[in-house]
C-alpha cells in the first residue's frame, strides 16, 4: 500500500492519473507507477536485459517515493502521447519562416507537457531594415508577445500550464526593451525571462565602463551603453516583478560537454537545464528525506546519519531509468530525437534537501549545511557518472562522444553527456511529501494553488518534534498555522526556531551560498530562487546578482515577496 498524503492524492487526481472520456479518474497511484515502470523498462529489452526485473526495481523506487521522474514521464508514459522529457530548447533564427516554424514546434512540445526555452538574440533589433520588404523590423520583444499568446491558447490537456524561457544577450541592441518587457501588468505571463550576461559585461560593470552593442544581423557594433545603467535597469525590474533573471552564458558554455556541436544559447523555463538548439533532457530527483537514519524527529537524543549505501544503489537505478526514458520516449520532432539520442543528456537531482537538514538537526543556512550540500552533491555526481560509465560498457558511449569533453585520456567513457541537474520539483515534491528541490522551507503552513486545486501545506516535522520535546499545545498549533513561521512565538526553543527558519528569514547571501555549493558538483545548472521579504531593498537584489556570479553559479533568480508578477510559481515547475 502506497503511503501518500491527501495533498499528494489530490494532485495526482487533478494532473497525473488516467481519466476516461467523462473526466473520471480510472487509475490508482499504484497503477500510475506500474504504468510508468512497465513503459520505461521496455528499453531494457533493446539491450538483451530482463525487462520484468527492471520494471520491478523501477516500480519499487518510485512507489517508495525515493525517486520520481519529471512530470511528463508520470503523465505520458504508456499513453499514446508518450513524450517523457520536461526540457527543450528550440532555435529562433532571423527569418519569418524560422520564427513561425519554431512557434509551430513549440505548440507540439507544450501540448505534450514539455517546457520550452528560446534565445531571441539572433533576431535583428527593432527599427532595423528588412531588405526583402523594404520595411523595418519589430524586434525580439514583439515576437515574444506572439509566442506568449500562442502559449495561452495551448492548455496542454489541462494537466500542465504552458511555460517558456525567453533569453536575450546583454549585447543585443534591444536589451533595455527586453529588461522592461514584464514591467507592465499582464505582459508575457507565460514567459520567464533572463538576460544572457557575458564575462565582458561583468568586467565592464566592475570597471564602471561602457560595453558594445552588436547587431546580430551584421555582427557589427552599433553602439555602446554604460554597463552600470543596464545593470541598474535589470535590478529595478527584478525587484519590482521578479524578472529578469540572469544566466551567465559564457560560464555555461565553458561547461558545454559537446562544444563541437555548437554554443548553448538558452535554458529550459526554470533555468536549470542549459541546452543546445533542438536538445531535450529528462529529469528526475532523489528524495533525500528518505535517506536519514535515526533522525532527530524519531529520536531527539540520538545521532542521525545519512544512509549513503542505499542512496548510492538507488542513484544507479535512477540513472538507468532516465537513460531508458531516452529510448522509450516518443519525440515531438525528428530533430529533437536526433539531438537527444546523440547526446543522451539526463539530469538527476534532489528534492527534500531542507527536510534532510531538519532530520539531521542541521540549520539550513550554516557552514555545516553548506558543507554537507557539497558532500551530498559530490556523492551524487560521482555515483551518477559511475552508473553512466557502467551503461556505456554494455550499451556504448553517447553517439556524439568524439569531440566531446569526455573524448580525452583522463575522462570517463560515459553514456550520457550530462547526468546531474537540480530542478525545482514543484509538484513531484508534493507527491513525495517533501520539500522542493534545494529550497528552504517556504513556510511552516501555507496555501498553494495547483490547477484550481487549493492545497494547505503544514510541516509535519515541526509538530512531531514539538510533541516529542514536550512544548506542543493547541494554542501553539493555531499560532503557527496563522503566522507560518516561528519568529515571536516564545514557547518554541531557540534551537528549534533556528532549525525551522523559512525562506524569507534567510539572508540573500546564504541562498546564494547554498546554490553555489550544489552547483560545484552539478553538470547542468541549479534551480534556486533567492526569496526576499517584502521589506528587502534594491541593494539586496544587486548584491545577490553579483555574489551569484562571484560564487560560480550559472544563473540566478530573485523574487521579492509581493512583487508584481503574474504566475509567480512558474519557476517552481517540476
Amino acid at each position: 500500500m502506497l503511503n501518500l498524503t491527501e495533498n499528494a492524492l489530490r494532485v495526482l487526481r487533478a494532473r497525473y492519473l488516467l481519466k476516461n472520456e467523462k473526466g473520471e479518474v480510472i487509475e490508482s497511484p499504484e497503477g500510475m507507477f506500474r504504468r510508468v515502470a512497465t513503459h520505461v523498462a521496455r528499453a531494457e529489452g533493446l539491450y538483451g536485459e530482463e525487462t520484468r526485473a527492471w520494471e520491478e526495481r523501477f516500480f519499487t523506487l518510485m512507489s517508495e517515493l525515493k525517486f520520481l521522474p519529471n512530470s511528463p514521464t508520470l503523465m505520458n508514459a504508456g499513453k499514446e502521447i508518450g513524450q517523457l522529457a520536461a526540457c527543450f530548447v528550440l532555435p529562433v533564427d532571423d527569418s519569418m519562416k524560422s520564427i513561425f516554424d519554431t512557434l509551430k514546434n513549440t505548440a507540439l512540445i507544450l501540448q505534450s507537457g514539455g517546457g520550452t526555452g528560446f534565445s531571441f538574440s539572433r533576431l535583428r533589433p527593432r527599427s532595423d531594415i528588412v531588405r526583402t520588404t523594404g520595411g523595418i523590423a519589430s524586434g525580439p520583444v514583439s515576437f515574444m508577445k506572439i509566442y506568449n499568446t500562442a502559449t495561452e491558447v495551448i492548455k496542454q490537456g489541462g494537466a500542465r500550464r504552458g511555460a517558456n524561457m525567453g533569453i536575450l544577450r546583454i549585447d543585443h541592441p534591444d536589451i533595455l526593451d527586453f529588461i522592461e518587457a514584464k514591467r507592465s501588468q499582464g505582459e508575457l505571463t507565460n514567459f520567464n525571462i533572463s538576460v544572457a550576461v557575458t564575462d565582458a559585461f561583468m568586467s565592464a560593470l566592475k570597471k564602471d565602463t561602457e560595453y558594445e552593442l552588436v547587431n546580430p544581423r551584421t555582427g557589427k557594433p552599433v553602439g555602446r551603453l554604460r554597463a552600470r545603467k543596464v545593470f541598474d535597469a535589470i535590478v529595478r525590474s527584478a525587484y519590482e516583478t521578479g524578472d529578469p533573471g540572469l544566466v551567465f552564458i559564457d560560464r555555461i558554455n565553458r561547461f558545454n560537454p559537446t562544444p563541437h556541436l555548437g554554443e548553448i544559447e538558452s535554458t529550459n523555463p526554470c533555468g536549470e537545464q542549459p541546452l543546445l538548439p533542438y536538445e531535450a533532457c529528462v529529469l528526475g530527483s532523489m528524495n533525500l528525506s528518505k535517506y536519514v537514519r535515526n533522525s532527530i524527529v524519531d529520536n531527539p537524543e540520538g545521532t542521525p546519519v545519512i544512509d549513503y549505501e542505499s542512496l548510492g544503489e538507488d542513484i544507479r537505478v535512477a540513472v538507468r531509468f532516465l537513460d531508458d526514458c531516452i529510448d522509450t520516449n516518443r519525440y515531438p520532432l525528428p530533430e529533437i530525437e536526433r539531438m537527444h539520442k546523440g547526446n543522451r543528456k539526463i539530469g538527476l537531482g534532489v528534492m527534500g534537501w531542507a527536510d534532510m537538514l531538519i532530520l539531521l538537526g542541521i540549520r539550513y543556512n550554516s557552514e555545516q549545511g553548506f558543507r554537507l550540500a557539497g558532500e551530498i552533491m559530490r556523492f551524487i555526481q560521482t555515483r551518477s557518472k559511475e552508473a553512466s560509465a557502467e551503461l556505456a560498457e554494455k550499451r556504448g558511449v553517447l553517439p556524439n562522444f568524439k569531440g566531446s569533453i569526455y573524448d580525452a585520456p583522463d575522462m570517463p567513457r560515459v553514456r550520457n553527456a550530462t547526468t546531474t541537474t537540480i530542478a525545482p520539483t514543484g509538484t513531484i515534491s508534493i507527491i513525495a511529501d517533501c520539500s522542493g528541490g534545494i529550497e528552504p522551507l517556504f513556510a511552516l503552513a501555507f496555501r498553494r494553488l495547483i490547477l484550481d486545486t487549493e492545497l494547505v501545506e503544514v510541516n509535519k516535522y515541526f509538530f512531531a518534534l514539538a510533541r516529542k520535546l514536550g512544548f506542543y499545545s493547541r494554542e501553539l498549533e493555531k499560532n503557527v498555522l496563522m503566522k507560518g513561521r516561528l519568529r515571536g512565538i516564545k514557547e518554541v526553543p531557540a534551537r528549534i526556531k533556528r532549525l525551522f527558519k523559512t525562506a524569507h528569514e534567510i539572508p540573500p547571501k546564504d541562498h546564494i551560498e547554498m546554490q553555489a555549493a550544489f552547483q560545484e558538483y552539478t553538470d547542468n545548472a541549479v534551480s534556486k530562487t533567492v526569496n526576499l521579504p517584502k521589506s528587502a531593498k534594491r541593494t539586496d537584489v544587486e548584491k545577490a546578482f553579483l555574489l551569484a556570479y562571484e560564487k560560480g553559479c550559472k544563473g540566478v533568480t530573485v523574487f521579492r515577496y509581493g512583487a508584481r508578477k503574474a504566475g509567480t510559481l512558474m519557476r517552481l515547475r517540476d
